[in-house]
């Protein structure tokens, strides 16, 4: 391979994410590499609810048709906005480590908060009624709904930056945001506080940056092996035999989270009624290289448990 081709969105933090990849695979020896920047479906709909439009794969599909197509060689997406069913034909690695995989809050830069003061379930208690939260997630609006029936959640769309104009704005008093992508961004200054995972749970993938790349080639496959995290490559399996066992999407409120605990895998998953009424939460546990059938038990318990009823009517609600 004289050079890889590396197809990405172009938002700052998908720029981000595959300089990163690149830089990973030059330092292990790796062929050079050349981004190429593709805008998806997702991009030029970055206004609309994503359970009405099509769901995930609006942030991939035109990735991926390059991909198959051989106009790349290798995508790289954050974990989180994968579609459950992967395209025949391709495949997936975890390609870096795994960011905090916690959710954020981000209060306005008027709001005057002494962060060294305060914890998320204060921030959010005192939240309800008054104070108006921007998220753009349904599994968020449905855990933080349970855990504080009065809070104020509206739903805001766009990237990072966008998000957070909106917030300055003065649109919202706070938003909900991934920590990985603060991070990442170098926004680290703008976390006020990072809401426990066990009080909202992560979106499956939360905080992973992934490489995909078509079945038959090889030599893509060995140089992302050879920049995977174990740990992290163990909790996207099990993460996403979860999701993929629950049949779920976008469309439906569900958080899972796989933690490694010496040298067990730890896997949670919650699944809620969008209006936070009802909330079924349970896990499992298991060895790194049994991730996936541990994602899978826990899928299991959540049906086991009522998660099917919920699961149909929010589908349903999105229709």
């Amino acid at each position: 391979m004289t050079s890889l081709r590396i197809g990405t969105r172009g938002s700052p933090l998908a720029l981000w994410q595959a300089k990163h990849v690149a830089a990973a695979i030059a330092k292990n020896g790796g062929p050079p590499t050349k981004l190429i920047t593709i805008r998806t479906s997702g991009d030029r709909l970055s206004n609309a609810n994503l359970s009405k439009v099509g769901g995930k794969r609006l942030f991939v599909k035109e990735i991926e048709e390059a991909l198959v197509e051989e106009r790349i060689d290798l995508a790289v997406h954050s974990a989180k906005d994968l579609p459950s069913e992967r395209l025949s034909g391709l495949s997936i690695r975890a390609a870096l480590p795994r960011e905090d995989p916690r959710d954020a809050i981000v209060a306005s830069q008027s709001n005057q908060l002494d962060v060294s003061q305060i914890t998320a379930i204060s921030i959010l208690g005192s939240s309800e009624n008054h104070l108006r939260v921007g998220t753009g997630s349904i599994r968020r609006t449905a855990q933080l709904k349970h855990a504080f029936p009065g809070i104020n959640i509206s739903s805001v769309r766009g990237n990072v930056g966008t998000r957070l104009r909106k917030l300055d704005d003065g649109n919202f008093d706070l938003l909900i945001l991934a920590t990985a992508g603060l991070l990442r961004l170098n926004l680290a200054n703008r976390i006020t506080a990072r809401i426990p995972s066990d009080l909202c749970v992560p979106a499956p993938g939360q905080g992973i940056v992934v490489g995909e790349y078509r079945n038959n080639d090889a030599e893509t496959d060995e140089l992302l092996a050879s920049i995977a995290d174990p740990e992290t490559t163990a909790a996207l399996a099990a993460e996403r035999a979860l999701v993929t066992a629950l049949g779920a999407d976008c469309q439906v409120p569900l958080g899972a989270i796989a933690t490694p605990s010496d040298d067990q895998l730890i896997v949670r998953g919650v699944v809620a009624s969008p209006d936070g009424k009802t909330l079924i939460n349970q896990e499992a546990h298991g060895s790194f290289s049994d991730a996936s059938n541990v994602g899978r038990e826990v899928a299991s318990l959540l049906l086991k448990h009522g998660a099917g009823s919920i699961l149909s009517a929010a589908r349903s609600m999105a229709e």
